[in-house]
């Protein structure tokens, strides 16, 4: 019986030739990262990391740290990065979101077992890794490297039809919430494919995966490609070992997602899966305060050049704040370089260092009693980004940017 891509990397980890789902699994780890005090590692009398080069720390939630509190936390981090040697902490001005960091320092290679810190950690699964998310397993698997997993079962989704011109992977992912609902993959492996991958660029698959999470998911690959290698080319050191998946592999479920005449998709509150086409949410007049133009989820250059398409030359409403954060330093310098900023400056974006402060509701974008949002990130819980009486909508850096155009909830299609 053949194996899927999650099954194939969990069993080269585990030194098996085959494993099923179902099945307990102890497993060798290539990577992990923290995004907080490593202090439970002196409590236990711990003196080595098992492999300094393996363990990344950064401060991306509280960058730079907003009250006197998170400067002490930040401060106990950057102590315990210099006793433990970590070589991998980042420190302001060299910083940036875990998720983005991790692969744009080449770290993660197609093949990799990620367990990590922080939920979207599913993220490293565009680049046909097997990023899973873990929390208080963390300590130890610092101290020995290794993990035990029970193997998933996985399902598909075959992206199929004819992809509309302004269509992203953001789009994709939150059709999937709205279809299939935010509960149709927990606990499994989420494995995209399909004839429409091929033409989605690696931004797109990183969103898709990041927000498998949403979908319950305990990671969500593609398989390695052209795209995937020629964004990785000259980022990564070790040699990949790419996974794919058996003609005859066995999956729990099959499902045709076809992007045909597709509308742009926003997911309205206070659920991801809580999905409508925009247009639709158009007609209701959804007047907004904020849009926010970040997040790991879509805080890329291809995201923020979207959003430049649709502003340039114009102005914002002027009741719309727009807040646009960059998943990392390196995408930071790169707009700037390339004119990006200028363009959001001058329709009336405010550019915030990488953190990520506004979609976790930490800083530099709270909400108040009532106003609205609409952003590009990746979750809109109740209360996330603020007060518990604020509302949060989803949606694609075309729509985000449209919407902040005319200060309602906006099917960009008219703007690019």
């Amino acid at each position: 019986m053949g194996m899927t891509i999650a099954e194939k990397i969990l069993a080269r980890h585990a030194g098996r030739d085959v494993v099923k789902p179902g099945e307990y699994v102890w497993c060798d780890v290539d990577g992990t990262g923290l995004i907080g005090p490593p202090s439970g590692l002196e409590a236990l009398g711990v003196e080595k990391v098992y492999d300094p080069e393996k363990v990344w720390m950064v401060d991306d939630h509280f960058a730079p740290a907003p009250t006197p509190a998170r400067a002490q936390t930040t401060k106990e981090m950057r102590r315990l990065a210099e006793k433990y040697q970590l070589n991998h902490w980042f420190e302001y001005g060299r910083h940036g979101i875990l998720h983005q960091l991790f692969p744009e320092n080449g770290y993660c290679v197609p093949g990799d077992l990620i367990v990590s810190i922080d939920s979207h950690s599913t993220s490293y699964g565009c680049f046909n890794a097997m990023g899973v998310p873990i929390m208080e397993e963390l300590t130890y698997v610092v101290v020995t490297g290794r993990l035990w997993m029970r193997v998933p079962e996985t399902i598909r989704f075959n992206i199929v039809g004819k992809l509309p011109e302004w269509c992203v992977g953001k789009d994709i992912i939150l059709k999937i919430a709205g279809d299939y609902g935010t509960d149709c993959a927990i606990y499994k492996s989420i494995e995209f494919g399909g004839p429409v991958v091929s033409q989605l660029s690696l931004g797109s698959r990183f969103s898709m995966s990041n927000m498998g999470v949403e979908l319950g998911a305990k990671c969500a690959i593609f398989e390695c490609d052209d795209v995937t290698l020629e964004w990785l080319k000259g980022r990564i050191w070790r040699e990949p070992n790419p996974a794919s998946p058996d003609p005859d592999a066995v999956y729990e479920a099959v499902y045709d997602v076809d992007v045909t005449g597709m509308a742009p998709q926003v997911a309205c509150p206070h659920d991801p899966g809580n999905v409508k086409p925009a247009d639709e949410v158009e007609a209701m007049r959804v007047r907004v305060d904020q849009a926010f133009l970040g997040s790991c989820t879509n805080g890329r250059t291809e995201d923020y050049a979207m959003a430049a398409k649709v502003l340039k030359g114009k102005k914002i409403a002027p009741w719309v704040r727009c807040i646009v954060t960059p998943a990392s330093q390196a995408i930071w310098l790169e707009c700037a370089k390339n004119g990006i900023w200028e363009t959001l400056a001058e329709a009336g974006c405010m550019i915030t260092a990488s953190t990520c402060g506004p979609c976790a509701g930490a800083h530099q974008g709270l909400l108040g009693d009532g106003e609205v949002c609409i952003g590009t990130n990746n979750r809109n819980f109740q209360g996330r980004m603020g007060s518990p009486e604020s509302l949060v909508y989803l949606a694609s850096p075309a729509t985000v940017a449209a919407s902040a155009l005319t200060g309602y909830v906006t099917d960009p299609r008219p703007y690019l």
